[in-house]
Formats: structure tokens, C-alpha cells, sequence
């Protein structure tokens, strides 16, 4: 069987496709190796300026007064308990306060923001006790006390380890959810991976890039962001309630980031918007006032699940 051969398969054409094609070759594979590194160039940046932020952020507390470095939880403390909790290579500082003078009815795990440790947080934890609310608040490897440097999908992985530790210590309370600001990031980013029985959502934002321009970063600059943490993508299709708290003087992440977020939720979310309330002013002066309905929130998240679990 004979096979017709075109004229232009051999000779000078024939090398300039071949050229231009090996051309195209080299391009595709210079496209794929950038693509290969500028994630993870990315991530190295995010990672840093986190860690940096967050130092500088410790040390204004420490000139302020308003932490202190030699801070531990004393063990006359009723229902107070420092942890220890292995992350992946790491160890997590990590403080648990159940109610010591009433029954213990929910349980939550707070994910907290860029310049803070659990000692901003033990405060609101005794709010929560007193309403029956267990908690534990960890720090982020490289936060803190926790062994380790902050890297975005170890802060997951550590938020996670913390998860399975409360829900062992506390079984068989169901466990909500707490992202505060770019905790909120964290804790949307796990909720797939725990069984999380709610998510509360306090001023929190829409995705990392967003939030990097809403605190004043150029729109040109935004290409060094990862493209994570975006809540459209998991909070279009969770299963759980969500309740989202924002301040309306939230001069970081503004009100309309709550209502973005009410949207990706549709009927599964219910908002509130807390009047007079500046981004920080929730954990740098804990008022009942804000806590006191975020226990009741959990308390009724948690009494839900137990009438759902008592039908037959």
C-alpha cells in the first residue's frame, strides 16, 4: 500500500515548522517552570511578611504593657489548663478553660488573628466559661511558645491537631468554630477536614488577596499574594450554620465583607453587625456585651445538635 507524501513534509518549509515548533516547546516549558516557582515564591513572601507582622505586632504589646513575656497559666486556676499539642514536627502552646461552676454545654475552637497568642485570648475564655462554653485557643507554629515557623498550610494543619485534641478532651460535646480575622482564613480553609458542628465567623474577610488590599496594599502588588483562603469556595457548598459578628467601625476588613460572606452562605448564615466596634476591640477589651450572644450562639448550635440527634 502505497502512502502519498506531501511535497512540503521534507525541505525548508518542513524545518521551519519543526523550528517553530521546538520554539513553542521551549516556551511551553519555560510557561510551566514559572508557574512551577511562582506559587511557592509566593508563599515564601506571605510567609515571611506573616511572621514579620506578627513580631512587630508582639513586641507593640509588650512596650504597651498589654501582654506580658513571662505570662502562664497558674495552676490554682479552676477548669484552666496549658497544653501541648504535636502539629505535624511541631508543638503547639495551647490553653483549655472549661467552666468550673456550671455544666459545660458547648465547646469551641478559636482560631486567632495575625498579632495575637493565647494570652490576648485567655480573657474571652473566661467569659466563654462562665456562660458553660469550653474553649481552647492555640498558637500558630512559630507563634508564641509553639515550636516551628508560621507557613499557611501548617497554621491549617495546625488548627486541625487542635480540633481532634479539644474533641477528645471534651467528648462528646460537638465542637463550632471561631475564626477571628485571619483566623477566619484558617478556619473556613479546615472545615472540611474536622467535623465541625458550626462556624462563627468574627470580622472576618472574603479571601487572603482581598484582605491584603482592604488593609491598603496597592492593587499591582496583590500578584505576590497566594491565592488562598478565598471562603466563596467552601461557604458555597458547607453544611454547617454560620453566624458572622462584624464591628461597624471595622476599619480592616469593612462591613461589606460581612455581607459578601452572608452570600456565599445564602440561608445557612445569619449576620450581625455590632455598632461602635473597631477591628481589634473584641479580644484588646473583651466586653460580655460581644461575647455574651457569641455564647449564646454556640450554646444554641450545640442544643441544636442535641435535638437532632435525639429524633429517631
Amino acid at each position: 500500500m502505497r502512502q502519498n507524501v506531501n511535497n512540503d513534509t521534507f525541505g525548508p518549509r518542513a524545518d521551519a515548522v519543526a523550528a517553530t515548533g521546538c520554539q513553542d516547546l521551549v516556551i511551553r516549558r519555560r510557561s510551566l517552570s514559572s508557574a512551577n516557582t511562582e506559587g511557592p515564591v509566593r508563599q515564601l513572601i506571605f510567609d515571611i511578611a506573616i511572621h514579620c507582622v506578627g513580631r512587630v505586632l508582639l513586641a507593640r504589646d509588650l512596650a504597651l504593657g498589654s501582654v506580658n513575656r513571662n505570662w502562664g497559666v497558674k495552676p490554682a486556676e479552676q477548669g484552666v489548663t496549658r497544653l501541648a499539642i504535636q502539629s505535624g514536627r511541631n508543638v503547639l502552646d495551647a490553653v483549655l478553660v472549661m467552666p468550673a461552676s456550671k455544666e459545660t454545654r458547648a465547646s469551641v475552637l478559636i482560631c486567632h488573628g495575625i498579632g495575637e497568642t493565647v494570652q490576648n485570648w485567655f480573657a474571652i475564655q473566661g467569659l466563654l466559661a462562665t456562660c458553660g462554653v469550653a474553649s481552647l485557643v492555640f498558637d500558630y507554629s512559630g507563634y508564641g511558645r509553639s515550636s516551628g515557623v508560621f507557613h499557611a498550610r501548617q497554621s491549617e494543619q495546625d488548627a486541625v491537631s487542635a480540633f481532634f485534641c479539644l474533641q477528645r478532651l471534651t467528648k462528646p460535646l460537638p465542637i463550632s468554630l471561631l475564626g477571628f480575622s485571619l483566623g477566619s482564613g484558617i478556619a473556613i480553609a479546615i472545615l472540611g477536614r474536622v467535623h465541625a458542628n458550626a462556624m462563627l465567623l468574627c470580622a472576618a474577610f472574603t479571601s487572603l488577596r482581598e484582605a491584603v488590599r482592604s488593609v491598603g496594599v496597592l492593587k499591582i502588588f496583590c500578584f505576590a499574594v497566594p491565592p488562598i483562603w478565598c471562603a466563596k469556595d467552601v461557604l458555597r457548598t458547607c453544611n454547617v450554620p454560620v453566624r458572622i459578628v462584624h464591628g461597624e467601625k471595622d476599619r480592616v476588613f469593612p462591613v461589606k465583607m460581612a455581607a459578601e460572606l452572608n452570600d456565599f452562605c445564602g440561608s445557612r448564615a445569619e449576620v450581625d453587625i455590632v455598632a461602635n466596634l473597631a477591628h481589634n476591640e473584641p479580644y484588646s477589651r473583651p466586653q460580655m456585651s460581644y461575647w455574651g450572644p457569641i455564647a449564646s450562639h454556640l450554646l444554641a448550635f450545640a442544643n441544636a445538635k442535641d435535638v437532632e440527634c435525639q429524633q429517631p
